[in-house]
């Protein structure tokens, strides 16, 4: 079962569009609605196929229900955006050097996470890719809090997509040559097929691969020359769960959210010294009492990777027990399914830090039966960035 994007919270916004819509459709993709938006959860190939493809070779998928925001100091000084966006991330975003990106997450007072994104710094300005059931929320997030340093610019006439797998940089650069020289987490504008397209070495599989935001009014024709490529299929939304699901990749509104903190969350690794106790600019972000202090004691749970020693696959939502026969829940899966690379099932959930090291056994109850779950390292399939 895919795991979906929280939905708009307001029933009467109708489901929106994509710009590659009509490709969609054309390709024989299977629509579904999906963070308010009707996108493709598969194309003709299946969910199974895709996702191996996309490992082998390369796979294109629309993202392009994501936000896209720009953050323009108004001193002119990228420096100046990147202080600001600092009140609101727990990130250093000042050490962002021009033509690179990094991840972060929009913190709340209480320390959990009100979404996660990834800020890039194109010189003069920043460019900011969150997430679709949040961008709206984000938006004014910014708005209230950053407005008299910055401009704050949605995009909404840009589509973006990804083009992700070991052979992308082959199938990308044929039409954009400067792409080839990107390493992992690079960022910046390029030429893709003669078009202005923002382009960043990154994605959300675990592969190599690139997302490209590019003028909606030209969405297709790059889509459609992407894909006549013999090395690329077009790759839905159940590809893309699994493939990040086998990656250790975190679902905004599944494995992270408001009730989580980024400690909590397994994501020390995203939040620099410098923001850290002691660092340069330490805290001065919403929640940073809490969430630097479980840095220095520690979070009572931890997110965690789990492989289930038999077939079935263990869902979210499934409750999580220390033993077999124990009656108090102890945790629960917040995304679960098969894992095609493996051939075996995989998840991530939720338990006391105590019992979070890797090799613990704990039971998920599946339809009344308990079935045994080890603890994994993450990601469970090897990454295969471009350092």
């Amino acid at each position: 079962m895919l795991a979906t994007e929280r939905q708009p919270d307001s029933a009467e916004n109708a489901l929106k569009r994509v710009p590659l819509h009509d490709l969609h459709v054309a390709r024989g993709g299977k629509i579904v609605p999906f963070a308010g938006y009707e996108m493709p959860v598969q194309y003709t190939a299946g969910v199974l196929k895709e996702h191996l493809h996309t490992r082998a070779s390369a796979g294109l998928f629309d993202v392009s229900h994501m936000g896209q925001i720009v953050l323009r100091p108004r001193s002119g000084k990228v420096e100046d955006a990147a202080r600001a966006l600092e009140r609101l991330v727990p990130q250093d975003i000042l050490a962002v050097p021009h033509g690179r990106q990094r991840y972060a997450q929009f913190t709340s007072d209480t320390g959990g996470i009100l979404d996660d994104l990834m800020v890039a710094n194109f010189g003069d300005h920043l460019f900011l890719v969150v997430n679709a059931a949040c961008k709206t929320e984000d938006e004014a997030h910014l708005r209230k809090h950053l407005s008299d340093t910055c401009i704050i610019e949605p995009l909404p006439d840009r589509a973006l997509i990804a083009l992700q797998g070991p052979k992308a940089v082959e199938v990308l650069s044929k039409h954009a040559p400067s792409v080839a020289a990107m390493k992992f987490m690079d960022a910046g504008p390029h030429k893709v097929l003669g078009i202005d397209c923002f382009v960043s070495r990154s994605g959300y599989t675990g592969e190599d691969g690139f997302e490209i935001s590019v003028p909606a009014e030209d969405a297709e024709r790059l889509a459609t020359a992407l894909l006549a490529d013999p090395a690329v299929l077009p790759i839905g939304l159940g590809a893309r769960d699994s493939l990040r699901l086998e990656a250790g990749l975190c679902l905004y509104g599944h494995d992270i959210d408001t009730t989580t903190t980024p400690v909590e969350g397994a994501l020390e690794w995203s939040v620099q010294k410098s923001r850290r106790l002691g660092g340069a600019r330490a805290g001065g972000f919403p929640g940073a009492d809490i969430i630097l202090k479980q840095f220095e004691t520690g979070a009572s749970r931890r997110r965690v990777g789990l492989r289930a020693e038999g077939r079935a696959p263990v869902r979210e939502g499934a409750a999580l027990y220390a033993g077999e026969t124990s009656s108090d829940k102890i945790g629960a899966v917040t995304s679960g399914g098969f894992g095609p690379t493996l051939n075996a099932p995989v998840a991530m959930g939720y338990l006391p830090t105590s019992l979070s090291n890797e090799g613990t056994t704990v039971f998920a109850d599946v339809r009344g039966q308990r079935l045994p779950l080890r603890v994994s390292a993450m990601p469970f399939v090897p990454n295969g960035y471009k350092r």
